[in-house]
């Protein structure tokens, strides 16, 4: 099999964090002989960033596993219909139907404890008179929420790192959804209190992934790398049959 025949993953990051969330699955994939590619998602608008992400997947030689933590799964739900994509995986994420929005998908299910912990934050927009309006989690209440079961000293780290997410990414509609043409997986994290587990689920449920759950806060990556390795791998593996 050639170089260019293997399947690239590429390791898209969700709100509230950056590609680093990563950091304990990037050495499991390497180590069974996977390339893996975790671009900055720039996080201002779901059109936009899925966008942005398409172009890295375009820049790939080869097929891809395209991989969505969180508000990234929404990302991999548009960026995904990319001709070299050949499958889907989303940890603990948004599997969007076309023409609905991260709000809409949202609102159908109960609030996790992460609603009363937002922090809307105004930046300045380049071109325009208004203001955008960044959202990010309390410091304090992000290790509870966000990494119950990371080392603490690190999910204080996270706290004060985080990378926003634009607001106006809740309400934009997502035009495609690459679920209807490319084989999917889907993970949920049974503890999540950041995304209500059953949105995961619905959401996997209604693409018709193949989909596991397992015993995690919503940074899955971080705190069960081994799980989450080992579905991309099955993923990737479907791509090499």
């Amino acid at each position: 099999m050639s170089r260019s025949a293997e399947p690239t993953v590429v390791l898209v990051h969700g709100a509230f964090a950056d590609a680093s969330s990563y950091a304990r699955v990037i050495p499991e994939l390497t180590a069974a002989g996977l390339k893996a590619v975790a671009p900055a998602v720039p996080n201002r608008s779901l059109v936009e960033d899925a966008a942005y992400i398409a172009s890295v997947i375009r820049a790939v030689d080869g097929p891809v596993v395209l991989v969505g933590h969180s508000y990234g799964g929404a990302v991999i739900t548009l960026a995904g219909v990319e001709e070299n994509v050949r499958a889907l995986v989303y940890l603990a994420g948004y599997a969007l139907e076309e023409g609905e929005s991260l709000g809409e998908l949202q609102g159908r299910f109960p609030d996790s404890g992460l609603a009363d912990a937002l922090v809307f934050t105004p930046f300045p927009v380049a071109g325009s008179a208004e203001a955008g309006t960044d959202v990010s989690v309390d410091v304090e209440r992000f290790p509870a929420l966000f990494a119950a079961d990371v080392d603490p000293g690190l999910a204080a780290v996270l706290a004060v790192s985080q990378r926003p997410l634009a607001a106006r990414a809740f309400s934009e509609a997502a035009p495609v959804a690459a679920w209807k043409s490319k084989p999917s997986w889907g993970l949920v994290a049974t503890s999540d209190r950041t995304i209500n587990p059953d949105v995961e689920r619905y959401g996997y449920q209604r693409a018709g992934m193949t989909t596991v759950e397992v015993d995690s806060s919503h940074l899955v990556m971080l705190a069960r790398p081994e799980a989450v390795a080992a579905l991309i791998q099955d993923a990737a593996r479907s791509v090499t049959r």
